[in-house]
């Protein structure tokens, strides 16, 4: 029994590793017949793992998104950086409660040595002060209707503050969103102002959406077609100095927009799905941008200009040498 669910836990290990597996693969990664691979699959799914079988030449398993979060596995390292990103990962938003509580449940079942590894690091998230004020605060939920409505294509009404501090000055308003952007730290909504007829950015966190959501919208061309270029000519001169840099470049993260917020300063950040991302940064050189822009453990795709992708390119080889350097002991 012991030996089936050891055999069970690294089936899992490896259905969560990549897309999709081969039943001939994982038969010879675990040393089994196909056969036990099948039974070991028909437990999993037992077990409440979302286990799909899809057609090919082998036939293959894949592990799929279900209606619950099932028990995950992870290997110490990653078990280590999940601790790390739910201490500084919070910030700025509402959640710090949630992750907390997550954080409790993980180190409790992590083994001593893990412990060890994460009790000694006491992480704390420190932004220096903005024009006189901190990040704005952005509830979770409203960050979660925000975006389900501009993902569905639905108009919206929400009361809107001009001040945080004036509940009473709060405003109706009836918008068509087009994007969640962050900029300094700060969430707006990017949308098409129905009742002045025209381009409005919202703060995120003085937004009080209304329900439910109104009719659906085709989406309008924004001015000029690039999020980041318009947002930043709304906002240059209104809120602080702007640095022009010199080198200036847009990438796709496979990462959440609140995952990259919190570390891009003065870039802009745009919200293109739960797992998404689009990001606009500037540095004084192009090696630079692209080394800030790796930084993120996450595949990246670069949108431009070219130079960018020759700094990427530049930078692959130099790690590539570094990699078969070797060093005397």
């Amino acid at each position: 029994m012991q030996k089936t669910s050891s055999r069970l836990l690294a089936l899992l290990s490896l259905l969560q590793m990549r897309r999709g597996w081969s039943g001939e693969d994982l038969a010879e990664r675990l040393d089994v017949t196909p056969r036990t691979v099948r039974r070991d699959i028909d437990r999993l799914r037992e077990l409440g793992y979302p286990i799909t079988a899809f057609k090919g030449p082998a036939g293959g398993y894949r592990l799929d998104a279900g209606g619950q979060l099932p028990p995950l596995l992870f290997d110490d390292g990653q078990a280590v950086a999940l601790a790390v990103a739910l201490q500084t990962a919070a910030t700025g938003t509402t959640i710090a409660e949630d992750a907390a509580g997550a954080l409790t449940m993980i180190r409790q079942v992590m083994p001593s040595r893990l412990r060890h590894r994460i009790d000694m690091l006491r992480i704390t998230a420190v932004h220096p002060p903005e024009n006189g004020g901190d990040a704005s605060q952005v509830d979770t939920q409203v960050f979660t209707d925000l975006s389900s409505a501009i993902h569905a294509r639905e108009e919206l009404r929400f009361d809107y503050a001009q001040d945080r501090t004036a509940a009473t000055e709060q405003q109706r308003r009836r918008v068509q969103p087009h994007h969640l952007v962050t900029w300094r730290r700060r969430w707006y909504l990017l949308a098409w102002d129905l009742d002045r007829d025209d381009w409005r950015t919202f703060r995120v966190d003085r937004i009080h959406p209304r329900t439910p959501t109104g009719p659906r919208f085709t989406p309008r061309e924004l001015p000029g077609g690039d999020v980041p270029a318009f947002i930043t000519s709304r906002f240059r001169g209104s809120d602080g100095t702007t640095t022009d840099w010199p080198c200036q470049g847009e990438v796709v993260l496979d990462l959440p927009a609140t995952a990259v917020a919190p570390f891009t300063q003065d870039g802009i950040v745009e919200e293109l799905g739960p797992d998404r991302c689009r990001l606009a940064l500037g540095s004084w050189s192009w090696t630079g941008l692209a080394a800030t822009i790796g930084r993120f453990d996450a595949d990246i795709e670069v949108i431009g200009p070219p130079e960018l992708n020759d700094a990427f390119a530049r930078l692959a080889i130099r790690y590539a040498n570094a990699a078969r350097t070797t060093t005397p002991s």
